[in-house]
């Protein structure tokens, strides 16, 4: 019998699938995507009908003579790819590639790796799916018409070097607005009063004051607050009311990606990408004994939450052992999928429930372990029987005025014996007190009463888990799509992550306003999600892939046009300020140099000023004191102009009044500046506010430090990249180039191996 060939995306599933698929089969890897858009150019004939030029990437080209070579003599190959769009779009590519006369290609879809769904998809393959791969062409060519043809605009406008993409830009538009918001709020002040009482046994319990002459109540002030508390002194505290009702709590759904995500950042303090990193392995595949690697869970990028029967029968099966017949609900609990959603996969769930945890911690890494055991628990707990609760609601009157406690006993714990969310209204609310028995007319005895000042807050900053769900709730983006989304807002340095939370750069400011006025449509949330279901239509067959990206790029064309004319730069006479010249009382504009935004007077060449600015926190625009000229008393050793004192981003030195004719620039102590450029990656020394910056050694390399030098020495030799340590999640990782590997990412702490070939760095959408 004559061997197949099995062709998989990661080099992780190779031995997985070898010792299920035995010695008649031969395995191979992509190693990912094989080819792609080509990068210096468009690469997409739009007069063709958006035909797209695909290129091999470079550095594929040794996969691609391996793979010819694993399929010389064989005529059936299996391409198994992961089950989505750019899977399929890998098959095609692969197809493409390996075509021969007599040889016949079969798709694949390994939801699973486990010895039954891999022998089983393997036995009943499928063809290629020609609309799935033209949704995520059609999704490829959109974000690189954006990319590539807004980014020029953008270094006409603003800076070489900046991006745009569809979903991206979106992000950041999120972002800026939220931030928009929080600058505008004005907080309104109001009080609380809670009273300390006592029942006939205990507990003392707290009730909150919430009307009066049975009116909903609010305390604006002090002074309200006081005027109550007069009107009850001395006043009798009697039960009016009390209501006592049973409430049945079900359990949530298993796991979507984006329900992963969230989950993982609130309970594990896992990144996205650190998410998706790690379930990524759990799925491919580990070591479970010498020689059995085995798929721990079903394939991590869904947004179903669909479940195989024979899933839910082990579940039950488990939950019988473990917790009893009392927690096993009548019928198996399903849960229905929302409206546009792309049930191809299930949602993630263990491929096998008894492989509980604690029996294979052994085998897992601290991460692993942690991340499987959220998910073995919250599939597990959506079969269990539902929550039960006596809920009990007081009413205490005390003159004119009513208090109100609540108080909650779980009669049941049903699935909250084995998982409860952390943020999906599920735990104990902040108002719900243990009540002592209490009747109507039960007079109560008055501890004190306790008066708080409060003040309303405005909305908070998105983390990444909230990012998340708020670009799922609005159809931005998909499953596969949010980590690069994340990555790319911060690596671009358009926002910042501060402490857990999103907040944007002056840079990302300036770019986003100018965006929603030159290119409305692209920067729509509502727009954005409209073509998010085009595309899922041209993956269900419902509509035309060509019809969906001419009806775009008519309208994109035109807003192109008019922003090529019209929109507002910051090179040349830069965006208007309301702020004057220290110098020569014109007018400010904000411009945009190596070293970010700055503020330059208009009444350039005659005034050469210039001068760094801040926000406040209601998002004025304020010039540092420090920003004002100094005359130095000397003179350019160039051109004879007067040498001025600048205040710069890492500090202060002597520039040329003459410039731009004359760009001569040093230091104070009379050496020619090096220009330190940011990273953008914050110090990692505990408590210190600085950035990393480029600096030169004496010899003159080029290292990284602390820009507040010397009060801070931290240093390294290898260029920091701002984003976290996937492995072990320390701050950023940095680039380092080996002869063996070439140009790569890698850890910065010594004891960490985690290590990232670098692509070629293009503009997409992503």
């Amino acid at each position: 019998m004559s061997k197949s060939l099995v062709i998989v995306e990661s080099p992780t599933k190779i031995r997985t699938l070898k010792k299920y698929l035995g010695s008649d089969f031969e395995i191979a890897a992509t190693v990912g995507h094989i080819k792609d858009l080509p990068v210096k150019e468009l690469g997409i004939s739009i007069e063709e009908g958006f035909k797209a030029k695909y290129t091999t990437i470079q550095g594929k080209e040794k996969v691609i003579r391996s793979l010819k070579t694993a399929a010389a003599n064989i005529d059936d190959i299996y391409l198994a790819p992961d089950p989505d769009r750019e899977g399929e779009a890998i098959a095609f590519h692969t197809a493409e590639v390996l075509k021969k006369k007599g040889r016949r290609f079969y798709r694949v879809l390994f939801h699973e790796l486990t010895e039954n769904a891999i022998r089983s998809a393997v036995a009943s393959p499928q063809e290629l799916d020609k609309h799935k791969f033209e949704s995520q062409q059609a999704r490829r060519i959109l974000d690189r018409l954006v990319g590539y043809q807004i980014s020029p605009v953008l270094w006409k406008k603003v800076q070489r070097g900046l991006s745009a993409g569809r979903v991206q830009s979106v992000a950041v538009r999120i972002i800026c607005e939220r931030e928009r918001q929080i600058q505008a709020f004005e907080p309104e002040e109001y009080w609380i009063i809670t009273a300390e009482l006592e029942a006939e046994t205990p507990p003392v319990f707290l009730a909150k004051l919430t009307k009066e002459n049975n009116k909903k109540l609010r305390i604006p002030d002090e002074q309200a607050s006081q005027a109550i508390l007069k009107a009850l002194k001395g006043a009798c505290f009697r039960v009016e009311k009390v209501v006592k009702k049973t409430q049945r709590r079900n359990p949530l759904p298993p796991f979507t990606t984006s329900k992963l995500q969230q989950e993982a950042i609130r309970r594990l303090g896992f990144s996205v990408k650190k998410t998706m990193s790690v379930a990524q392995q759990l799925y491919e595949g580990l070591e479970m004994g010498p020689g059995e690697p085995v798929g721990l869970i079903t394939y991590m990028r869904t947004d179903s939450t669909r479940i195989a029967q024979e899933a839910i029968l082990e579940a039950r099966e488990l939950i019988l052992e473990q917790f009893g017949k009392e927690y096993v609900p009548a019928k198996p609990h399903v849960f229905k999928n929302k409206k546009k959603v792309q049930d191809a996969h299930e949602a993630i769930r263990p491929t096998s429930v008894f492989r509980r945890p604690k029996k294979i911690a052994q085998f897992l890494s601290k991460d692993q372990l942690a991340l499987y055991e959220l998910i073995w628990k919250r599939f597990v707990a959506c079969q269990m029987e539902r929550a039960v609760l006596d809920q009990t609601s007081v009413e205490i009157s005390a003159n004119a005025y009513i208090f109100q406690a609540t108080g909650s006993v779980l009669r049941f714990p049903g699935f909250m014996a084995l998982y409860v969310s952390t943020n999906e209204g599920q735990g104990k609310s902040r108002d719900t007190e243990t009540l002592p028995p209490l009747s109507e007319q039960m007079v109560l005895k008055c501890h004190k009463v306790d008066p708080k000042q409060h003040f309303t807050q405005p909305p908070p900053r998105f983390s990444e888990a909230s990012l998340v769900k708020e670009l799922e709730e609005n159809g931005i983006g998909r499953p596969s799509t949010y980590v690069s989304i994340l990555s790319t807002i911060r690596g671009k340095g358009y926002v910042e992550l501060i402490k857990g939370y999103f907040r944007p750069t002056e840079l990302g400011f300036i770019v986003n306003d100018l965006l929603i006025e030159g290119f409305p449509d692209i920067l729509n949330v509502d727009f954005t999600a409209q073509m998010e279901d085009r595309l899922d239509k041209i993956e269900e067959g419902e509509t035309n892939a060509i019809a969906v990206l001419e009806g775009f790029y008519g309208s994109f064309k035109k807003d192109l046009e008019r922003a090529e004319e019209q929109m507002q730069g910051v090179k040349g006479k830069g965006l208007s300020v309301d702020l004057r010249c220290p110098k020569c009382n014109k007018p400010l504009r904000i411009k945009v140099g190596k070293n970010g935004p700055f503020l330059a007077c208009s009444g350039y060449p005659a005034c050469t000023f210039t001068g760094n600015y801040s926000r406040n926190e209601k998002g004025a625009i304020v010039m540092d004191q420090s920003s004002s000229d100094e005359e130095s008393g000397e003179t350019c050793e160039k051109c004879g102009s007067p040498m001025v004192q600048k205040q710069g981003r890492f500090g202060p030195f002597l520039a040329c009044s003459a410039y731009p004719a004359c760009k001569n620039t040093r230091p104070l102590g009379g050496k020619t500046v090096f220009k330190a450029e940011s990273t953008g990656v914050k110090c990692p020394e505990e408590g210190c506010p600085g950035e990393l910056v480029s600096r030169r050694s004496r010899r003159g390399k080029v290292f990284y430090g602390c820009s507040r030098y010397p009060a801070c020495t931290f240093a390294v030799w290898d260029k920091p990249v701002p984003q976290a340590c996937p492995e072990c999640g320390f701050p950023f990782v940095v680039e380092h180039t080996t002869k063996k590997d070439g140009p790569h990412l890698k850890c910065s702490k010594k004891e960490c191996t985690y290590k990232e070939l670098l692509k070629d760095s293009s503009i997409n959408g992503s």
